[in-house]
């Protein structure tokens, strides 16, 4: 059985370009045997316009990484409580830690298995967090 894929690029997200080329997919939807798996790319916290929101505020870029994954499920037909499976990239795992509260108002309810790694850099120096995504529907 063949696997149906879709690439989507959220409205309410940013889309990396160069020049009119666009760089990645930032939600991947696989259907296999009736099950639709969505995965979400790595998202910073950049507004719709590639703006980081929250430059030093890890708690303000926390509250922006959960709402595009947020955004990048809804345009995939599925929600946070979906998720299974998270992956995080902090810049101060200290600091993150201090703010679980937020990254919980996203993910409680699934309570996906997850991974946190401490990088010494994200892909722009403003960023203190990076989070993936991986959904069942």
């Amino acid at each position: 059985m063949a696997a149906k894929r879709e690439r989507i690029q959220p409205d309410k997200l940013h889309v990396r370009k160069d020049g009119e080329k666009v760089l990645y997919s930032q939600v991947m939807v696989v259907e296999v045997g009736g099950t639709k798996q969505v995965f979400v790319a790595g998202q910073t916290p950049r507004d719709k316009h590639g703006n980081c929101i929250g430059k030093g505020d890890m708690r303000a870029q926390i509250e922006q990484v959960g709402q595009n994954i947020k955004d990048a499920l809804e345009a995939a037909g599925a929600t946070l409580a979906d998720v299974v499976k998270t992956t995080t990239y902090v810049t101060d795992m200290e600091e993150y830690f201090k703010h679980q509260d937020v990254r919980m108002k996203f993910f409680a309810q699934a309570l996906p298995t997850s991974t946190t790694v401490q990088v010494s850099r994200l892909s722009r120096p403003e960023f203190m967090v990076e989070i993936e995504a991986f959904a069942i529907v």
